[in-house]
């Protein structure tokens, strides 16, 4: 048994997750929906992204795409930047120094403006990684976004760099969660509990999910899903 009572983590592994209808959070109806592409046709569920200059490549885009393939409308969005913007993003790669290298990245448009959010038409927010979440943290009006999602018990995930954002909401007393092991001193200051898991793998606490590297794609994003669209994953 876990001391105190204490709930332990569930680290999930690739491929290895259950349906689980009961954890849905559904919003209320918001007739500015985009038309999604994927399975549902018209899309019934909205997700928002936060994402900024120098974001982690693969951690916008694969989400993203990926989100949009079963049908999920993303709002990407960046403070200071309006629908039709780009941000400039970078790739991550690990190449025998002590720590990640970077390079460029590509060009990402956003598909939302940040100060036109209206936080209640959205299901769940997923928080992409990379260097952006240095700045992105100092954002008073994400930090609010973060804490009403959080507070509401809504879906919310974050992949690599992205609890940073979390622990600067103040959000993680008592929880745990993985992120990219240099993250893990801002967790444990904030009083989280961080769980060191392979890159591949994903940390599940109630309606948060983490993971700590774009490895873990896979198990983030079934996770994230059978919170919010439990009929979107088998």
């Amino acid at each position: 048994m876990p001391p105190s009572g204490k709930q332990l983590p569930v680290i999930v592994k690739p491929f290895a997750l259950l349906r689980d209808p009961a954890n849905t959070y559904s919003p209320s109806n918001d007739a500015a929906h985009r038309e999604g592409n994927g399975m549902f046709g018209s899309s019934k569920y909205k997700v928002l992204m936060i994402v900024g200059d120098y974001s982690e490549d693969y951690e916008v885009m694969v989400p993203f795409q990926a989100l949009d393939m079963v049908g999920i409308a993303v709002d990407a969005v960046c403070p200071g930047k309006c629908k039709g913007d780009t941000i400039r993003t970078a790739i991550h790669d690990f190449e025998g120094d002590q720590t990640y290298s970077e390079k460029p990245g590509h060009l990402f448009r956003l598909t939302a403006a940040f100060g036109l959010i209206e936080p209640d038409s959205y299901h769940g927010l997923y928080l992409a990684g990379g260097r952006a979440c240095e700045y992105l943290r100092l954002d008073d009006k994400v930090l609010g976004l973060v804490r009403t999602f959080m507070n509401d018990d809504r879906p919310v995930a974050a992949i690599c760099h992205g609890p940073q954002i979390l622990a600067a909401a103040g959000v993680l007393a008592g929880r745990n969660l993985t992120a990219y092991p240099a993250v893990a001193p801002e967790i444990r200051a904030v009083g989280g509990t961080y769980v060191a898991v392979a890159p591949e793998d994903t940390v599940i606490d109630g309606n948060l999910a983490t993971s700590p590297a774009w490895p873990g794609h896979p198990g983030l994003l079934r996770a994230f899903l059978r919170r919010i669209a439990p009929d979107a994953v088998n």
